[in-house]
């Protein structure tokens, strides 16, 4: 603070100035005259316009007699000059002059100087031009932005970088406040669409156009071809003069400028031919202002302007504009709520030897809180839309014209806002509805590119530095068909090589390429180190049996899965012998069970249906007992010779009979599986197994498998034997070194091929995972490749690849166990179910009937027979009523009718006698 006190005095005792005109008073609270100033470059593309309008504005305010009453304000210009150093003297000659208000500066190198001097003074500094997203609310509290910042315009691009699908972007930018601040937010907002600025490519401000085409030059070797221009726009088309010289204004070349072109070209009539052949196919975005009648009519009043350079005007002739209706409402306010306005010497500078320093002209605003306060609350409708501020003082509803130059002219791509991010609706339509800045939203018109070509570049090239990409192959020891070194052109070769070749074969453009075998092809080397090495710029890919596994993806990109890896289990296997009781085999012993109930349960309900109806089921017990258990088991074998005649007994009977079938039928498929298909056991039933147990399990070297088991699994490392080559394999499982082998899915297949399949895959596969081609992160190869590796599944070229290497006669991946062809209760309870309800019900209709036909009997029995009586008088105990009922049901069906109906005739006619005695 010392520095700049001292440094303001400095300037003070050069320049001279001991005071200025003051704000004069009438006599009244208001004053009679205001003082506001204005800090611009009048020889600029954005002062051209600027100045009239704000020379128009304060005209308009002070014929205005519905603001500020008597008040006029009195305009102090001052020109910056396009240098910093002139600037901040005219700056600080400004504050001198006792203004309530500054609109400026233009830049925003100024703007950081001396807003630390009006935070001092209390003087609110209005700029319509300063867009360095760093001037913050917080840090220069009396510094009031009345354009869009370039923090939006930087989310913008971002936004349309990813928009086209762009992953790496190349920043030329002026080295000022201006530039360096805006690229750094650039580059945050691409970080969160997973792209970045490859390079920062940084040119001296005012510097010679020899930089600039070194720069071109340096720029046009690397790999991206996405260029964002963020530069003055008075020196802005030197860049594209350059690069249409280095032919860097053809096809395959992007081009995305800020706001700084449209307002050059805004300013003139229609733009140049000399200028649009410099500019073809260029995106630019520029300040979207609504279309309204006040802008209609500032148009219109813009030819008959005094003092304008420019036949037309820019967005920031707009907001200068409106930058002066707002101070003046602001002060229309203020003047309502205070006597006067003061202004007070700096109590830190009443001891300084004014003689020598002359700083009692720095004078702090005394109402400037007030105002400050005043203007942030301000709302109103201007040229520009609403002027209405957020809490970090900016413009609510920050948007952009897309626009892309062509002809000689430009069309309008669509809008960005924060609100809604790409759109072709305007802005102002949305700001109704819901906010939406979803991906599937995001919709532009097409756009006519450098070259005149509507086809969307790849935006990204091989670099013209001559040096082809750096492949890592990894240098096998062991499944050599898989990759391995060759003395062929290639140096490599293998079912990996052949795919990525057959892939690489169909980009649309040419992928220099030179393979480096890794590792020492004594040992298989070690895949997270060549993952590793990729993620640290050793190698610009790795294409072999890379394993996509969740801790790689975060350190570089993969493509697409060309083969399925997941983890297995090999283990020894040993031939099941036939056994004598092979025929018990085909059911659990609980099916066993179930059924011979069942068997004996239809039986006797069938026999409990037909007994009193069918003299088939009749006789001694003996017999009956016999009945039941023949009848029972011979529905087996559908040969049983006894006729059922009930309704209820056909109907068990079918149901059951459907049953037996289904399980003869299933016994007979089971039990030939076990007698005829060869039958493998092993004591390794899957990765389950080998968790349970503590016996030593063997991985391939340098597989993922290892850390897998280890880190994942919780297998102890003292149980994991590593295993480099074939013979190791064989001779582990053999000797019994180890109870099996963990290894990827592709390994696993050749090795019992290899084998002639003496050896099985136990359980399920228990991991999903593929190998595919590790590239760098955020390399565009990634997703071109992947795109071509589906191609070549489509077209059937990944098949005859994995044919030619790796098709061998194939064993089965399952040991056949008897267990596994065991038919258990889970399969048939269904079955069992419907058959056990059929007889439930069945029984339950029987006895309703059979209770029924019990009270009917009784009933008749009462009445024609006295003697009976005697008869109810026993039943009265519990167990001969139910000795009777059984005795009743164990008779047949017609006996009973029989009775039933001749004694109820017995009983009609005596009931007709005792009614024929009394009249006689």
């Amino acid at each position: 603070m010392k520095i700049l006190v001292f440094f303001i005095s400095f300037m003070w005792v050069i320049l001279g100035v001991f005071g200025a005109n003051g704000n004069s008073s009438g006599g009244s609270n208001r004053p009679k005259n205001v003082n506001i100033g204005t800090l611009f470059t009048y020889n600029s593309v954005i002062g051209r316009s600027a100045m009239p309008a704000i020379l128009a504005a304060v005209e308009d305010v002070n014929s205005d007699t519905t603001i500020l009453k008597n008040t006029k304000l009195n305009l102090i210009m001052q020109d910056t000059n396009c240098s910093g150093f002139v600037g901040t003297i005219e700056a600080l000659q400004l504050m001198g002059r006792e203004v309530v208000a500054a609109i400026g500066p233009q830049s925003s190198g100024i703007a950081h100087v001396i807003s630390h001097v009006v935070n001092e003074l209390h003087v609110p500094l209005l700029s319509f031009g300063a867009t360095d997203p760093t001037l913050s609310s917080l840090q220069y509290p009396y510094f009031l932005r009345t354009t869009t910042s370039d923090y939006f315009q930087m989310y913008a691009i971002a936004d349309l970088v990813s928009y086209f699908g762009w992953r790496e972007v190349v920043a030329i930018f002026v080295d000022d406040d201006y530039g360096r601040n805006g690229i750094s937010i650039l580059g945050d907002a691409l970080a969160k669409k997973r792209a970045k600025i490859s390079y920062k490519a940084a040119f001296t401000p005012g510097g010679p156009k020899s930089d600039i085409e070194n720069l071109l030059v340096e720029v046009n070797l690397l790999e991206s071809r996405v260029f964002i221009v963020h530069v003055n726009p008075d020196s802005g088309l030197n860049i594209f003069s350059t690069a249409k010289r280095l032919g860097m204004m053809s096809a395959s070349y992007v081009w995305i400028a800020t706001d700084w072109l449209p307002s050059l070209l805004d300013s003139s009539y229609m733009i140049e031919p000399k200028t649009a052949d410099l500019i073809q196919g260029v995106i630019a975005l520029r300040h979207h202002t609504p279309d309204s009648d006040l802008k209609t009519r500032f148009s219109s009043k813009w030819e008959s302007l005094k003092n304008k350079e420019t036949v037309k005007f820019n967005s920031y002739a707009l907001y200068a504009y409106d930058s002066v209706w707002l101070l003046a409402r602001a002060l229309d306010i203020l003047f309502n709520s205070i006597d006067a306005i003061t202004f007070s010497a700096d109590p830190r500078l009443r001891d300084t030897n004014e003689s020598v320093l002359h700083l009692q002209s720095l004078r702090i605003f005394d109402q400037g809180p007030k105002l400050l306060q005043i203007l942030t609350s301000t709302n109103f409708t201007g040229l520009t839309g609403q002027i209405q501020f957020d809490s970090e003082k900016n413009l609510i509803h920050p948007a952009y014209d897309i626009l892309n130059i062509g002809g000689s002219g430009s069309r309008r791509l669509g809008y960005w806002s924060n609100y809604s991010g790409l759109s072709t609706v305007p802005p102002d339509t949305l700001y109704i509805k819901q906010p939406n800045t979803s991906a599937s939203s995001q919709n532009l018109y097409s756009v006519i590119w450098p070259g005149e070509t509507t086809k969307i570049p790849k935006g990204w090239v091989f670099p013209n530095n001559g040096k082809p990409l750096q492949i890592a192959v990894p240098y096998r020891v062991s499944f050599l068909d898989v990759v391995t070194k060759d003395n062929g052109p290639l140096g490599v070769k293998g079912y990996c090589i052949d795919v990525f070749e057959a892939a690489v074969a169909l980009l649309p453009y040419a992928v220099p390429h030179h393979y480096i075998l890794y590792g020492d092809g004594q040992r298989p080397p070690s895949y997270n180190n060549l993952v590793g090495d990729v993620a640290e710029n050793k190698y610009d890919a790795a294409v072999g049996d890379v394993t996509i596994t969740t801790n790689r993806t975060r350190i570089v990109d993969f493509t697409q899965p060309f083969m399925d890896s997941g983890l297995v289990v090999v283990a020894p296997v040993k031939e099941t012998k036939s056994s004598p009781w092979a025929f018990l085999k085909p059911f659990t012993w609980q099916m066993w069970g179930v059924t011979g109930i069942f068997f004996l349960l239809v039986g006797a309900v069938v026999w409990i249906l037909e007994h009193r109806t069918n003299t088939e089921f009749r006789g001694s017990p003996r017999q009956q007992l016999i009945t039941i258990f023949w009848f029972s088991f011979s529905t087996m074998f559908f040969s049983h010779r006894e006729n059922t005649v009930s309704a209820l007994g056909r109907l068990v009977l079918l149901l059951w009979l459907f049953v037996v079938l289904i399980i003869n039928s299933s016994y007979t498929a089971s039990l030939t599986s076990i007698l005829t298909v060869q039958q493998l056991t092993s004591r390794i039933q899957g990765i389950d197994t080998l968790i349970s147990i503590s016996d030593p399990i063997g991985v391939q070297d340098g597989s993922f498998s290892y850390n897998y088991l280890r880190d994942e699994l919780g297998i102890a490392e003292s149980r994991l034997r590593v295993l480099k080559t074939h013979d190791e394999y064989v001779h582990a499982l053999q000797g019994g070194r180890v109870a099996a082998i963990v290894s990827e899915l592709p390994y696993a297949e050749l090795f019992l091929a290899s084998t002639k399949c003496q050896f099985r895959i136990v359980g399920p596969q228990f991991t999903e995972s593929g190998w595919g081609f590790a590239f760098q992160r955020d390399s565009p190869l990634a997703i071109d490749l992947s795109t071509a590796i589906l191609q070549l599944s489509e077209n059937g070229e990944l098949q005859r690849i994995y044919d030619k290497w790796l098709n061998r006669n194939a064993c089965s991946n399952q040991t056949n166990t008897i267990d596994a062809s065991r038919l258990s209760l889970s399969s048939f309870w269904g079955l069992f179910l419907i058959c056990g309800v059929a007889c439930f019900l069945a029984l339950t209709v029987f006895f309703c009937r059979v209770c029924w036909q019990y009270s009917r009997y009784n009933a008749e029995v009462d009445e024609c027979d006295i003697e009976h009586a005697e008869t109810r008088k026993r039943c009265l105990c519990a167990t001969n009523c139910c000795k009777d009922i059984l005795v009743f049901i164990d008779k047949k069906e017609d006996e009973i009718k029989e009775k039933i109906r001749r004694k109820s005739g017995d009983s009609k006619r005596k009931h007709s006698q005792v009614s024929d005695g009394p009249s006689s």
